[in-house]
């Protein structure tokens, strides 16, 4: 189950479980000071537990997803895929929003690419891992 959210804290466990605890992403790159104006989603199992999160930022006729944190414990349950899903249908439903983009890491190219994102542009370093573009018309 994905729910727009305003429990900023339970989304910010679980960016600071996966970002600063397991990846090593420095808190001051982490918390950037966007979170107020961003829409945020969580993910959580059929008995409540949060699973992941994600922060949708609207820029013009663009939506930017990122913060897409998933706890280890739940990787590989679809909880990743369902939060990009419900982001595009928030962006979709924004008035003027034609295009959604996110930073992915490398390794999770894939992933996106399976969702109907494709890359762009050249592979550049964020808090100390790969990344690129991707983008997707809505």
């Amino acid at each position: 189950m994905i729910e727009k959210t305003t429990d900023l804290d339970t989304c910010r466990a679980i960016r600071r479980a996966v970002f600063i605890v397991e990846q090593n992403v420095p808190e001051a790159e982490e918390w950037d000071g966007r979170d107020g104006a961003a829409i945020h989603l969580l993910a959580r199992d059929d008995s409540g537990r949060a699973l992941g999160t994600a922060r949708i930022l609207v820029e013009g006729a663009t939506g930017k997803i990122g913060r897409v944190a998933v706890l280890k414990s739940a990787r590989g349950t679809g909880a990743g895929a369902a939060l990009i899903r419900a982001a595009l249908d928030e962006l979709r439903a924004l008035p003027g929003v034609t295009r959604a983009k996110l930073g992915a890491q490398t390794h999770a190219i894939g992933f996106y690419e399976k969702l109907g994102f494709a890359a762009y542009g050249p592979e550049y370093d964020d808090a100390g891992i790969p990344h690129r573009d991707m983008a997707l018309e809505l």
